[in-house]
């Protein structure tokens, strides 16, 4: 055909492109290309907006990269959804992916949390409590208006006109093809800076939505599918007591686990404002608080698991399949272990040994004191509750060679931290009373936070006070560790669960507290002056495993006296 004849065609025939490419754009079309390439336009510039809130807020990018950073999202979010675009799959993907979106939009942008596969594991194993402590108004408005509004818009749309597979296949395919082309270019065009920021902000890789939900679950189902199954790997098959002096005592090692608490809020190791008023009342000479702990991981299913292990946080991290812990190599030793829980679980750990939750307080247990539960979750005070009751139910052999108590607490678990003290420990006022920490001045959220301290410092007291009861039967001890600690607004960030490689210092620095008292055996073989000498000694979760195994005169081929913190201070 000539250029001529080109201007001589038929107006339906010169109008049949826009005609068409109208028709691909206008509000009742229902194909399933259109939709996903809309649905993604919605979630990367509008659910992605703490993404493009912290890249503004960032010094190094230009606005140039962060328009093509939103194309580059875009695209790539548009070829994902184009192999999903069939009729009877779309609407449910989108469903799942926009509720998805608004919801991770609401955390991400309320917390300044990241969305990766460890946060999957952490939301796998969050109980019903923990979950209500999250629900607030904001979260409800953001899956209105992000989620639901958009879907019900998508819902709405009458369903497309029946279409050949082939045309289909080809249709999707091709959407997959540009949307993957559009990307490419659009990271060549800003390669130095991409790279440069990616390199130098790790998390942001993570904040992107909701391709960060769809690499995160795939990667979790991945890992959870290659985890081996069946019982533990035994470990410490050797396990043994060391004799004991004729007239001396069992040992009992009270271990409490702390949750959230962070090394720089107590006021034991020079914070100004008196979170341990009742440890700081104990002579200094029995009790040390070490200022330079470090955590396994930045959440509880990472570093219990890690912190109870001999094998150290770098070779734990790389471990392929379960392994027994601390509990049972305690348990062959011949001792007598229990676990008492009051949060969400041990994460496996006592499920070879006796355990209970403060939940299932038997009723043969004293009567509750008034305030101590309220039928949904219970003070941390309820662990010492009946404490010597369910001590006297261990197996009687097993208790003349030795005791280890391990205490879970509640702790400082956030966001919803004036849940975690009672009234009368409330020293700091006023104190946020929300689950949505940005709303609250940050006065308010540190006051809020540091009454659980309080709090922690209560149970530890009279964890102690039992212990003396029970000297003229066990030489008794006891250690405090926290499992990661907590960002309380500093850079943005709220709550924990940062990737480990770039976590602020707020949710790896965790306090870690000895209490041997005087006229003990533990105690009177320690060098003089040597447990006041580790208050300033770098320490970390890899010490756990080793230094209570010490305490307790246990030994196994696992045990690593250079990793047991008192080794160097005994005679």
């Amino acid at each position: 055909m000539h250029s001529a004849d080109c201007l001589h065609l038929p107006p339906d025939r010169r109008a049949s492109l826009p005609r068409r490419l109208l028709a691909w754009l206008r509000p009742d079309a229902a194909r399933p290309l259109t939709q996903a390439w809309l649905a993604a336009l919605w979630m990367s510039l509008l659910a992605n907006w703490p993404l493009w809130r912290q890249l503004h807020l960032m010094a190094e990018p230009s606005p140039l990269f962060i328009a093509a950073f939103a194309g580059m999202v875009t695209a790539a979010t548009g070829a994902l959804l184009s192999l999903l675009a069939w009729p009877r799959l779309i609407k449910i993907v989108l469903a799942v992916l926009l509720l998805s979106a608004a919801a991770l939009a609401h955390f991400i942008g309320s917390y300044g949390i990241v969305f990766d596969p460890t946060m999957v594991t952490n939301m796998a194993q969050t109980d019903v409590h923990e979950t209500r402590d999250l629900l607030n108004g904001r979260l409800l408005l953001s899956l209105t208006l992000l989620g639901a509004l958009p879907l019900w818009w998508l819902l709405r749309r009458p369903a497309a006109p029946p279409q050949a597979l082939g045309a289909r296949l080809g249709g999707n395919l091709a959407g997959f093809a540009l949307g993957l082309l559009a990307m490419v270019l659009l990271a060549l065009a800003v390669f130095a800076e991409l790279s440069s920021t990616m390199r130098n902000h790790k998390a942001l890789r993570y904040m992107v939505t909701p391709l960060n939900a769809v690499y995160s679950l795939s990667a979790a189902a991945v890992r959870s599918r290659q985890a081996p199954t069946g019982p533990p790997a035994v470990i410490g098959a050797d396990a043994r007591l060391l004799p004991r002096a004729p007239d001396g005592k069992p040992p009992l090692l009270l271990l409490v686990v702390g949750e959230t608490a962070r090394s720089m809020n107590f006021s034991l190791n020079g914070y100004a404002r008196p979170t341990n008023p009742q440890l700081a009342k104990l002579p200094a000479d029995s009790l040390v608080s070490l200022r330079d702990v470090t955590s396994c991981g930045t959440a509880t299913a990472a570093s219990l698991p890690c912190m109870f292990s001999p094998l150290g946080r770098d070779a734990f991290t790389s471990l392929k399949g379960r392994q027994e812990n601390l509990l049972d190599v305690l348990h062959r030793a011949g001792l007598a272990v229990l676990w008492l829980d009051n949060q969400s679980g041990c994460k496996g750990l006592c499920d070879r040994v006796p355990h209970s939750f403060t939940s299932e307080l038997a009723p043969a247990t004293p009567p509750l004191p008034p305030g101590l539960c309220d039928g949904k979750e219970c003070f941390d005070a309820a662990l010492l509750h009946g404490l010597s009751q369910r001590v006297a139910a261990l197996d009687p052999e097993r208790l003349q060679r030795g005791l280890v108590l391990v205490l879970h607490q509640m702790g400082s678990h956030g966001p919803a931290y004036y849940r975690r003290s009672p009234p009368e420990l409330k020293a700091f006022k006023p104190e946020c009373r929300s689950n949505a920490l940005q709303q609250c001045p940050r006065e308010q959220v540190v006051n809020a936070y540091d009454n659980t301290l309080v709090s922690t410092d209560h149970l530890l007291a009279g964890a102690i006070a039992w212990l003396q009861l029970q000297q003229p039967r066990f030489d008794t001890g006891l250690l405090y560790v926290s499992d990661h600690g907590e960002s309380l607004g500093e850079n943005g960030l709220y709550l924990h669960g940062m990737p480990y490689a770039f976590a602020p210092r707020e949710q790896t620095h965790v306090p870690m507290i000895l209490w041997v008292p005087e006229g003990g055996a533990l105690a009177g073989s320690l060098k003089p002056g040597c447990l006041a000498s580790l208050r300033d000694k770098p320490a970390s979760h890899d010490h756990l495993f080793h230094t209570a195994m010490g305490w307790v005169g246990a030994r196994a081929d696992v045990y690593r006296p250079d990793w047991d913190l008192l080794a160097g201070c005994r005679r």
